[in-house]
């Protein structure tokens, strides 16, 4: 005589959890990201090393107060970026009260806040290159300027690139007639690629502006 061989059954609502492919391929791709920068980096430590003197005359011109500000408003926009991505979670594409009730906001209008705040930081970026090419610091006038401006010029663009993802996150919400979870993932993903954004300018602000 046989025994049967019964086989628990499933929990009901249990599921298999795996790893978001969207997301995974977001992180093997910043992974490849900081090795692009990491290069930079050793391009710039390596033409200050090799003329320090010329690192010495240029540093003086660069307008810290302002960069520092700058900065400040990068860092800042991680915080509202990370207050678009609780939204998100939440699946709350738009703000649930008035505009200036403030804990009513959902991931459109922190994403546009996060938006405004990397547009201020391009746009004073560009000032300070009109600045210092005004001063005679430019990318073929020295390795200096070519240290400067390929180093900050790949970090703008890369933040530029940011600003037009917001806009795409953005733009997504307001016309999904249904905002779910592929769309939070969408936003989160937006949010890794900026907060990775945010360091390498943390790095490159010491880098540049105070290890002179």
């Amino acid at each position: 005589m046989t025994t049967a061989t019964h086989t628990p059954a499933k929990p009901v609502g249990a599921s298999i959890t795996r790893p978001n492919l969207t997301s995974v391929g977001t992180i093997v791709w910043l992974s490849s990201e900081v090795m692009f920068f990491a290069g930079l980096f050793a391009m710039y430590f390596t033409l200050r090393a090799t003329s320090p003197e010329v690192w010495a005359e240029n540093t003086e011109i660069l307008n810290v107060p302002m960069a520092s500000v700058n900065t400040l408003i990068l860092v800042l926009s991680s915080v509202t970026c990370q207050f678009g991505v609780f939204a998100a979670e939440r699946l709350q594409p738009r703000r649930t009260g008035g505009l200036f009730q403030v804990s009513k906001w959902g991931l459109t209008e922190w994403f546009a806040l996060t938006f405004l705040m990397g547009a201020v930081f391009v746009s004073v970026q560009v000032y300070e290159y009109a600045s210092l090419v005004s001063e005679g610091v430019t990318i073929a006038a020295s390795a200096y300027g070519s240290a400067f401006y390929i180093t900050t010029g790949f970090h703008a663009l890369h933040v530029t690139g940011g600003l037009i993802a917001f806009l795409f996150i953005m733009g997504r919400a307001f016309v999904a007639k249904r905002f779910g979870h592929y769309e939070a993932t969408s936003a989160i993903v937006v949010s890794y690629y900026w907060h990775f954004v945010d360091v390498v300018w943390i790095v490159l602000f010491f880098l540049v502006y105070f290890i002179k």
